[in-house]
């Protein structure tokens, strides 16, 4: 089945990385709107996933940032519509927020490669089947958290923050088979997109560097781990994915 994937940008620099090379092998249909650049939203009956990207705001700046009120509604209307919705870092705290869950600071900065590791909810899901059951490496770049959603599951966790993922399912979502997901890390970088986020995230690492030196890693330190994890990170990813795409 070809899938119509629609995705939410909010920044200049943001890349859909890893998700557009499984999308066209995949022959899916990718289109993107850039929220912040006052481009229309799609009807809800022209894409099938929603794919809701990450930025440095916050979700509740909406006198900043004006557009974020309508993005807002047009991803609890796609949850409404039933439609598979997929968040990474700010994505996952706008979906979160839109399912009436807490959006705060999480009173620490995780920026780089650390470990995180699936709650025990997480490894019997069966979308996570290839992830391992132990700790493993992934690239955070994150300084808000959320509570869990109610009727969902956290899926994952850190030292830092308990809450780095959830799913969830209305019974609208189990009759269709889809499903609502949100992920604190990034999976999708690839060496190019983790480039762009070093670069426009600078001030961020070095504030973090001097106020939490033990989670946030130097820029240097993120292209050099890079190497080592991007790879197994994006196959992870490729997997879910899949999962997701097949249990429809």
């Amino acid at each position: 089945m070809t899938l119509r994937i629609h995705a939410l940008f909010h920044t200049d620099y943001e890349d859909l990385s890893f998700i557009k090379q499984w999308a066209n092998s995949h022959h899916h249909m990718m289109n993107i709107s850039r929220s912040y650049d006052d481009c229309s939203l799609p009807e809800q009956d022209h894409f099938d996933w929603l794919i809701v990207m990450g930025g440095p705001m916050s979700v509740h700046d909406e006198e900043k940032y004006p557009w974020l009120i309508a993005e807002k509604h047009f991803i609890r209307q796609a949850i409404d519509a039933g439609k598979t919705v997929i968040g990474i870092c700010l994505g996952a705290q706008l979906i979160a927020h839109c399912l009436g869950a807490n959006v705060q600071p999480s009173g620490v900065k995780e920026i780089g490669w650390l470990p995180i590791r699936l709650t025990p909810k997480g490894q019997s899901h069966p979308l996570l089947q290839d992830l391992p059951k132990q700790d493993f490496t992934v690239f955070h770049f994150h300084g808000d958290g959320f509570d869990c959603p109610k009727g969902a599951s956290i899926i994952a966790s850190t030292e830092a923050w308990e809450n780095q993922g959830f799913i969830y399912q209305t019974s609208q979502h189990k009759a269709l088979g889809t499903w609502i997901m949100g992920w604190q890390c990034h999976f999708e970088v690839t060496k190019e997109s983790l480039a762009k986020m070093i670069v426009n995230g600078s001030d961020a690492i070095q504030s973090g560097l001097k106020s939490y030196p033990e989670t946030v890693q130097s820029a240097a330190e993120i292209i050099t781990l890079g190497d080592k994890y991007i790879e197994e990170n994006n196959a992870r990813l490729a997997a879910i994915l899949n999962r997701m795409a097949n249990s429809g």
